[in-house]
């Protein structure tokens, strides 16, 4: 289920309760209001860069293992037709074929 977060764009939209704190005339409460208001943004912007980098360090080691693994792949693949191995996926697929066709068939009356 879509939440409001995670509509694209609408994160920067300003709220009516942070435009309204913003306008009320100068009073010494509103001074208060302002700076908690302030350092809540504040806190709430730094969580989430902190998990802005902790994605992206994620998003770069997984592509990491992905670029190894690929890298491995195409070796045991090159090595395998240096070597004259030929093992072709239809040739697989064709095996397992045959051994699904092979059912075991009982009548069964009601």
């Amino acid at each position: 289920m879509r939440d409001v977060n995670n509509l694209r764009g609408f994160h920067i939209i300003r709220t009516m309760q942070s435009i309204k704190s913003y306008f009320i005339p100068g009073s010494q409460g509103s001074t208060y209001l302002n700076l908690y208001v302030l350092e809540k943004e504040k806190e709430r912007l730094l969580k989430e860069d902190e998990r802005l980098h902790m994605r992206r360090d994620f998003i770069k080691k997984r592509l990491e293992e992905i670029d190894s693994e690929v890298n491995k792949l195409q070796n045991v693949e090159t090595t395998d037709k240096d070597n004259g191995h030929n093992n072709s996926s239809s040739s697989i697929l064709s095996q397992k074929d045959e051994e699904k066709k092979d059912w075991k068939k009982m009548p069964f009356d009601y």
